[in-house]
């Protein structure tokens, strides 16, 4: 993506936590005749060190996954809050609207996960990310439905390769930011996740190690 220098956030520090709040994604290949695919998935993020790696399925039915087994690299796209900025904050008139946001994208390369016990493993690892209280009604099932309904998954492991993360919370603009973080302070629920943002960027740019 598009990243100047003056947006450009730390992998640990600003892309793990939003792929982490916001674990919906876009996962992006081509398919067979070179046009881009896309799945929109819930998608859990490991780390070990310095190493990346994501997890998810999709229906068998979905042709994504034989795309990514003839095409294993791939872009999974997190998009976390956004809002627009009116021109107003600003002390002159000479200004004009824009968008904040913040977004990670992570190049991967893909293997995917078809053994039926693997494949549970993971489901169970995205349950707990949502709904830990489901885990017990799932065990619970009748092995024949399970097995059945595990079928009709293809699970994949994603490895990270490279990483783009993109704060765009009018931090170049010094002579409004203060004014753009109180205004999305008392806004909805993405402004005010922005707000939050911004302050975590201001505490950056003040601390002793930035």
């Amino acid at each position: 993506m598009y990243l100047p220098p003056q947006f450009s956030g730390d992998t640990h520090e600003h892309a793990v936590p939003l792929m982490k709040a916001h674990p919906f994604a876009s996962l992006t290949s081509t398919d067979d005749e070179g046009f881009p695919f896309v799945s929109h998935l819930p998608l859990h993020l490991t780390q070990t060190g310095e190493v990346l790696t994501i997890y998810g399925h999709v229906a068998k039915a979905n042709p994504h996954w034989r795309y990514l087994q003839i095409r294993p690299q791939a872009l999974v796209s997190f998009l976390g809050p956004h809002a627009y900025l009116s021109p107003q904050v600003y002390p002159d008139l000479t200004r004009v609207p824009t968008w904040n946001y913040v977004a990670v994208h992570c190049r991967v390369r893909a293997r995917l996960v078809e053994v039926s016990e693997d494949k549970d493993v993971l489901l169970k690892t995205l349950i707990g990310d949502h709904e830990p209280a489901y885990a017990e009604q799932w065990r619970g099932l009748p092995e024949k439905y399970t097995r059945g309904m595990l079928a009709g998954i293809v699970g994949f492991e994603l490895a990270v390769t490279a990483v783009q993360c993109k704060v765009k919370v009018n931090q170049h603009r010094p002579e409004a930011y203060e004014a753009t973080r109180s205004l999305y302070a008392a806004g909805d629920d993405h402004q005010r996740e922005l707000a939050d943002w911004m302050a975590r960027w201001a505490a950056r740019r003040t601390s002793p190690a930035a």
